[in-house]
């Protein structure tokens, strides 16, 4: 139910926190593009959407060569941070690690979908998207 003060939008969520005048760290749309922040991300989650299995560390830098290290270990981390990625460390010598996407991060597969098919559609050179 949307709150009375709040007029619904086509295209705008029928919700009180669509009506917010200046970004706030509440609302869902930042939310999700702060889980995706920094390039290479999404190509890291494609990585983990399209395992059948947890993938340790040298499997995803493999699947990523020009990613480096520092980069990788940095999007783990804020994918582990945004509750996207899970790091599963097991013990023994040497200890393995491995990660594996989240129910949540799972859910991020429609909306990655939905990124591509926007962003493969052309614009027009009115700023239009073609009919």
């Amino acid at each position: 139910m949307t709150h009375p003060t709040v007029r619904h939008r086509p295209g705008l969520p029928d919700d009180a926190r669509a009506a917010t005048r200046r970004p706030r760290p509440d609302c869902p749309v930042e939310i999700a593009l702060a889980a995706l922040r920094g390039r290479w991300t999404t190509l890291v989650v494609r990585e983990l959407l399209a395992a059948e299995r947890p993938l340790g560390y040298r499997e995803l830098s493999a699947a990523l060569p020009a990613l480096s290290d520092k980069v990788l270990t940095d999007r783990l981390h804020r994918l582990a941070a945004a509750g996207v990625v899970i790091r599963d460390r097991r013990p023994g010598w040497p200890p393995t690690v491995s990660y594996r996407l989240t129910p949540h991060g799972r859910r991020l597969g429609p909306v990655l979908q939905a990124l591509w098919d926007w962003g493969a559609e052309p614009a027009s050179p009115a700023g239009g998207r073609p009919g």
